[in-house]
């Protein structure tokens, strides 16, 4: 098996060799990244006669791709506003006293009503910081288990627009937005970035290593893709 670069205009395409059809397959990720596979003994010019039959279909897809990223989810810090965690709505509730600090208690996401007067989200997202890594870190030796991998840390922080990340040192990070979504969602980000652990980049044998772990793998992708662009991811509505 081997690997090329294509372009297309000014967009270069990660090209793998070793399909078992002689159909190629191009496919974006959420990242705008595109990847294509096609079988060894296809010849890279008609490959790149491929891309460009696929042009238009390519432009719509990464202009759809921008607008959701660029579509803002604001919350306010006010009485029955709605937070998700673990895929299930919570509603805000402002109280007083203490402690000094966010907590999910009584189905009730509440917040000190000094920290929600400050009109700022770290309260907030600290909360799902700490609260994420607490409910992920069994899952993701759960999950390093199945893949045979062995993760060096685990961190739960801000990633821009990445669900996850993973390094050749073996730390994996997760965004704290991640625990928004519903655990079966949540098991496919952790499950995708410690598989980055054996196969650094998303060619066959990255979503061979994945399909093992998580014959399922391409439903939950889908699923997230459509769902994740309407997460919050931090943005707070000002106050008038």
């Amino acid at each position: 098996m081997g690997s090329c670069t294509l372009t297309l205009d000014d967009l270069p395409v990660a090209v793998e060799f070793g399909g078992a059809s002689r159909q190629a397959k191009l496919t974006i990720d959420a990242d705008g990244g595109l990847h294509l596979l096609a079988a060894s003994n296809v010849a890279v010019e008609d490959l790149q006669d491929f891309l460009a039959s696929k042009r238009k279909w390519i432009y719509s897809k990464l202009a759809k791709k921008e607008e959701l990223r660029h579509v803002a989810v604001h919350r306010e810090l006010v009485d029955g506003e709605t937070f998700q965690y673990l895929g299930r709505n919570y509603r805000l509730q402002i109280v007083g006293g203490s402690p000094q600090r966010v907590r999910l208690l009584g189905g009730r996401l509440q917040i000190p009503a000094e920290l929600a007067a400050a009109n700022q989200e770290f309260p907030l997202i600290d909360w799902y910081r700490s609260s994420g890594r607490t409910w992920v870190a069994p899952r993701v030796m759960e999950w390093a288990e199945r893949l045979r991998v062995v993760p060096a840390k685990l961190d739960v922080t801000g990633l821009g627009r990445k669900w996850g990340s993973a390094t050749k040192a073996g730390s994996v990070r997760i965004h704290w937005a991640t625990f928004q979504l519903s655990p079966v969602l949540i098991d496919y980000v952790v499950a995708h970035e410690l598989a980055h652990l054996q196969e650094p980049h998303h060619g066959p044998a990255f979503w061979d290593v994945l399909g093992r772990a998580m014959p399922d793998y391409a439903e939950r992708k889908d699923r997230l893709a459509h769902v994740g662009a309407g997460l919050w991811f931090g943005n707070i509505r000002p106050r008038p």
